[in-house]
């Protein structure tokens, strides 16, 4: 279950009725999938075949397919990173800068853990989201945020896009505060 980390505060918010109450405050969706659907061979599995890739998308294909339809998705994948990713330490660095994109950027976790640090509002400032398997957000378009690993730097995702090509970061430089 999702854990948000509020920066300026030191607030800690667990509870999934809590989190996606606070999540919703700052315009970020949050849902959680029942994660015993993704076949038991999987679950702890980081590098995966197209066949795999395509088997945890079977398993979800209704949350998917709902989540699509309310939210205007059109395509979905599967992201898949840990140790064993070539040029890992290099992708981290450029997940790593806060930035933007021209559509929502969605992450359904289905293995491992990753955290979103996003913007939250004048008052709430920077706060960050520790996802784990069964975790759904959506970050809104606009929205400064960035995302990276855990301490076990392993993470296999879906990613809804309306657009691949919208989904491209576009830095955000920080105005009035810095990432704390």
């Amino acid at each position: 279950m999702a854990v948000i980390k509020v920066r300026k505060t030191g607030q800690v918010i667990e509870g999934e009725d809590n989190v996606r109450a606070f999540l919703n405050s700052q315009g970020v969706l949050y849902e959680h999938w029942d994660i015993t659907k993704l076949p038991e061979h999987l679950r702890d599995k980081y590098v995966l075949t197209d066949e795999e890739k395509n088997e945890i998308l079977a398993a979800f294909k209704d949350e998917i397919e709902d989540l699509a339809a309310r939210r205007g998705y059109k395509t979905w994948d599967i992201v898949a990173l840990s140790d064993a990713t070539p040029n890992l330490d290099e992708l981290l660095k450029k997940f790593e800068q806060v930035h933007i994109h021209t559509e929502d950027e969605v992450r359904a976790i289905t293995a491992g853990h990753g955290i979103f640090i996003i913007k939250g509002d004048k008052e709430t400032g920077y706060f960050d989201v520790e996802l784990e398997a069964g975790d759904v957000i959506s970050v809104p378009e606009g929205n400064p945020h960035y995302f990276t690993l855990m301490d076990d730097r392993r993470v296999v995702a879906v990613r809804l896009f309306i657009d691949p090509s919208g989904w491209v970061a576009h830095p955000y430089e920080e105005k009035e505060e810095a990432v704390q």
